[in-house]
């Protein structure tokens, strides 16, 4: 199992970007998966942005994620994606997705003017 984050870079504050995660190796028929995206800014602990289930599509956020972030899975493409807008530059980290235990590389997010 595999998974792979695109989309991050340079975007100035007020910006917006979406991220991806693609997926591969695993059994998307299982259900109870939860599929996480983490950040890791520079200097401090890995924290989770925001979560959403399969099959249920259920979503949770963290705080500094609501009303400007949301996350969302396309089963057809087995990719994992993470909206995100108005964004300062306190969102400048690593973001990270996650599921049952896999890791991917993460993808460099920098809100700067």
């Amino acid at each position: 199992a595999r998974l792979v984050e695109s989309g991050g870079g340079l975007v100035q504050p007020g910006g917006s970007l979406r991220l991806s995660c693609a997926a591969s190796g695993f059994n998307f028929s299982v259900y109870g998966i939860n599929w996480t995206w983490f950040r890791q800014a520079p200097g401090k602990e890995r924290e989770p942005v925001a979560v959403i289930s399969s099959p249920s599509g259920t979503t949770n956020y963290a705080d500094f994620a609501k009303g400007r972030f949301t996350i969302s899975r396309d089963n057809t493409k087995n990719t994992l994606y993470l909206q995100m807008n108005s964004l300062t530059p306190e969102d400048t980290a690593v973001y990270t997705c996650h599921a049952l235990g896999v890791w991917g590389q993460g993808t460099q997010v920098t809100v700067s003017s």
